[in-house]
């Protein structure tokens, strides 16, 4: 019961109060498949150029990452720059080569026909749509955008989010797809464009799922909310991949299961935020590249105690 992720693997200069780090792996897929690895088989998609090298590349087969459809091209790497000298909830992006990335055609190895999850990561909801039609054999798809897609390509994405059964965005995603401020009745709105849960991540303040019967077979949309946590931390030295690590190990966990039903759902969620509390430690995948599924339960089994009584 494995998960396919299609979407960046790139390079990454991050500028925080804790430091700098100069072109550390990053990207959607990586953080993604870092996380989610830990529950469950992942399998990616993306593109690199001829400067991810082995090194690079050791950092996914130590989490028996597969690779089959990590295509290599001629040129460089994907890569942005970024700064949270300013804000750690907000990055102020330097720089941003899409280099190979801007040709990214994704190509599904027949190895991977038996995907039961699907992740479309933050792609051109063009692409995500043309891998979710490829992959029909898939029984629960999740995707994630971002307000690029929403605000210039807002056809598409609205296209694309119909055949989602999870979308994981974040609180001013949300409220820009539905042109509502509020959040409950943004919410609302956008589950009646077609996904059947949402979930709002709200960065340090944890994330809010938003589920109805259809999550589960039914065919009411009448809400459920449900809000996990964030881990209150002394110090957050990276948050570049925070959101695509709860992603993982939200949709890892969900996987990892037998069934979905609202117990699973939440304790998804709350295993998505272990994984984003345990990424912002270090820079790039330091972190989630080198856990440990004992220290990952253990800090379930905080996030536990934080919420009740």
């Amino acid at each position: 019961m494995g998960i396919t992720v299609v979407g960046s693997v790139a390079f990454d200069t991050i500028e925080t109060p804790a430091g700098k780090r100069e072109r550390c792996l990053g990207g959607a897929a990586t953080h993604f498949s870092l996380a989610a690895s830990y529950f469950t088989e992942v399998s990616v998609i993306a593109v690199v150029g001829e400067d991810f090298g082995p090194a690079e590349e050791a950092v996914f087969r130590k989490r028996n990452i597969d690779l089959r459809g990590l295509e290599h091209a001629a040129g460089k790497s994907f890569f942005w720059a970024g700064s949270y000298m300013d804000n750690l909830n907000e990055a102020k992006t330097r720089q941003t080569d899409l280099n190979v990335f801007a040709s990214f055609e994704p190509k599904i190895p027949e190895a991977y026909a038996n995907t039961t999850h699907l992740f479309l990561a933050n792609i051109d909801p063009v692409l995500q749509r043309r891998v979710r039609e490829a992959m029909p054999q898939a029984k629960l798809v999740a995707g994630d955008t971002m307000n690029y897609w929403i605000n210039d390509h807002r056809a598409a994405l609205l296209e694309t989010i119909k055949g989602l059964d999870v979308l994981v965005i974040n609180d001013a995603e949300t409220k820009t797809i539905a042109g509502n401020s509020n959040l409950v009745q943004a919410a609302q709105t956008v589950l009646s464009l077609g996904p059947k849960s949402l979930i709002v991540k709200h960065g340090e303040y944890g994330a809010t799922a938003f589920f109805s019967e259809r999550s589960f077979g039914g065919d009411r949309i009448i809400m459920h909310p449900f809000r996990a946590p964030a881990m209150p931390l002394a110090e957050v030295v990276d948050p570049t991949g925070a959101g695509d690590s709860f992603a993982g190990g939200f949709f890892g966990y969900v996987a990892s299961q037998p069934e979905l039903n609202p117990q699973v759902f939440r304790k998804a969620m709350f295993y998505g935020s272990v994984m984003g509390s345990f990424c912002v430690e270090r820079f790039g995948t330091e972190r989630n590249a080198s856990l440990t599924r004992e220290e990952i339960d253990a800090r379930f089994e905080v996030f536990k105690d934080l919420t009740h009584l």
